[in-house]
């Protein structure tokens, strides 16, 4: 591209992660439409990005991960929060944990009902369903045609079994899927892998399109701002291998850099809260007090049981022979221990009859660590975590300088309301009696933390607050409704601005109940189709 020359396209993609890359895939698809598909980070050639159990490695590495970090969170004693996303092609569906849980019908009914037409379960599963290949075939809840791969995983794990033996002996039901007709019960995850290998946005929907003629993929191509004619945005600059570009938006510019980067771009380019904006010395173009308010997370409080037999990967990982044999069982097969999830089993369970659904969600694991992305314990051990689904706790996102490559500010505020702290300590307390069930005993060997000391709620919420951390699920900072502090309207189009839309986890009006890859996928698909109607 001539750095003199400002390029033309229909549709700028800022972003190209799990949104980013399926509407390159599906606004490219019938060639009528020039695309550019804009990337901050490099090409996903890492090796690890595509072994499943390679988010391990990849949950502190520089060249594919921004790396934030929240600022100091009062309701966890003043620490900081890592917060890792994807900067690579495919985003963070290239280094997530690849569970495949789209939430409740309920989450979607409650969208719709808050303002948002055309957004209820029954509204979404189509999309759902156009964008799965279903592993186990086509039924009324799964698609079996799209370009998304979603498989039961390829690893006999008997603590994992055991785990969900002990949630039906603790009074849950078994359930097949927890994508299906309810949530609620305990049994095993599916995940976003294909044989045995991840399989990322990039992979599922960028691979099958990149050699077509009207796409074009740029890679460390940092966004710098969006330029706008009036209250039209018109261009974009961004910033590749230290010079500035600009490229020109014949149609519209779709912003999907995730639920920090999104309102960063967003702020930086004067569409957000207007004092904000003028104390970095940036011309308001939109005062949009939303913009960066709202952000909601996932956190999660971790069990870590020992284990009576030498049968978890932290056993694998100690032995030099197993880890070798481990290695080659997955480059020969695609099975094994370099198969696992961030989550092998697990449930979804109220902590009061009163709920209508399940609040907590269980990710249980044939491993334990101190951190995640640390190493491996020297014993042999499992982990179980509470994660609350339905937080009431909400933060902001701020920019800090009008510098793009500066981090933005992320203050999530975790357990600020009492529901919330209530919900992790009831969760914590039903774990807890799920481990100590029948089926789990001759595994269990005892409790490492918290420990057996800690009963109290007292305790337990103090250790709630000594160790929660994220599930990696941020959301809502560009949230859609119809409400003043609301940034997108129905069709994701930014309020008070013509031709820029966001489409990614910010625009969620709350955070679903599970994992947000999927919805995230799910979002793009039908705004695929929305941006391809209104192009008519």
């Amino acid at each position: 591209m001539n750095n003199n020359e400002t390029a033309e396209f229909d549709y700028v993609i800022v972003g190209a992660g799990s949104a980013g890359c399926v509407l390159a895939n599906r606004l490219s698809a019938d060639g009528k439409h020039s695309v550019l598909l804009l990337e901050a980070g490099p090409r996903d050639s890492n090796i690890w990005i595509h072994v499943p159990i390679g988010y391990g490695k990849l949950f502190k590495e520089k060249a594919v991960n921004w790396m934030y970090q929240t600022e100091p969170e009062p309701g966890l004693n003043g620490r900081q929060v890592f917060q890792p996303r994807g900067k690579v092609l495919g985003g963070s569906s290239s280094i997530n944990g690849l569970l495949y849980v789209r939430g409740q019908h309920e989450d979607y009914d409650r969208w719709r009902q808050r303002g948002n037409a055309g957004w209820g379960y029954d509204d979404v599963l189509p999309y759902f369903k156009k964008a799965e290949n279903q592993q186990r075939g086509e039924n009324e809840f799964h698609g079996a045609g799209g370009p998304l791969p979603v498989s039961d995983w390829r690893h006999d794990d008997p603590l994992s079994e055991a785990f969900v033996k002990a949630a039906v002996e603790a009074g849950l039901p078994f359930n097949p899927d927890f994508n299906g007709a309810t949530q609620e019960g305990a049994g095993f995850f599916q995940t976003t892998t294909r044989r045995g290998r991840r399989a990322s946005s990039a992979f599922s929907y960028l691979r099958p399109a990149k050699s077509r003629g009207n796409l074009s993929i740029e890679t460390d191509a940092l966004a710098q701002r969006i330029l706008f004619e009036g209250r039209r945005a018109q261009s974009l600059e961004y910033k590749q291998r230290g010079q500035l570009r600009r490229v020109r938006a014949r149609r519209e510019i779709l912003v999907s850099s995730g639920a920090y980067n999104s309102p960063q771009l967003l702020q930086l380019s004067g569409v957000g809260p207007a004092d904000l904006l003028k104390s970095h010395g940036i011309d308001v173009v939109l005062d949009a007090p939303g913009v960066g308010s709202d952000l909601q997370d996932h956190l999660q409080v971790r069990i870590v049981m020992r284990c009576s037999q030498p049968i978890t990967l932290n056993d694998v990982v100690r032995n030099p022979v197993r880890r070798v044999l481990a290695g080659i069982q997955w480059a020969a097969l695609r099975k094994g221990p370099l198969t696992i999830a961030a989550g092998t089993s697990g449930a979804f369970f109220k902590t009061s009859p009163r709920l209508a659904s399940p609040d907590i969600q269980i990710h249980f694991i044939p491993f334990s660590t101190d951190k995640m992305g640390e190493e491996l314990h020297p014993f042999s051990g499992f982990t179980a975590s509470v994660c609350q689904l339905r937080p009431e706790s909400r933060g902001t996102l701020r920019i800090r300088s009008a510098d793009p490559a500066q981090p933005p500010e992320i203050r999530i505020n975790y357990l600020a309301t009492e529901t919330d702290r209530r919900a992790f300590i009831d969760g914590i307390r039903m774990l807890r009696d799920i481990l100590a069930k029948p089926a789990l005993k001759p595994y269990s060997a005892d409790e490492v933390y918290p420990g057996a000391k800690v009963v109290s709620d007292d305790d337990i919420l103090a250790f709630c607050r000594q160790t929660g951390s994220t599930v990696y699920h941020p959301t809502s900072t560009c949230r859609m409704g119809n409400d003043p502090l609301a940034v997108v309207d129905q069709r994701l189009r930014v309020r008070g601005i013509e031709g820029l839309r966001v489409i990614d986890a910010s625009v969620m009006p709350d955070l679903m109940s599970g994992n947000t890859n999927a919805p995230v996928i799910m979002i793009a698909e039908k705004a695929s189709d929305m941006i391809l109607e209104d192009a008519r």
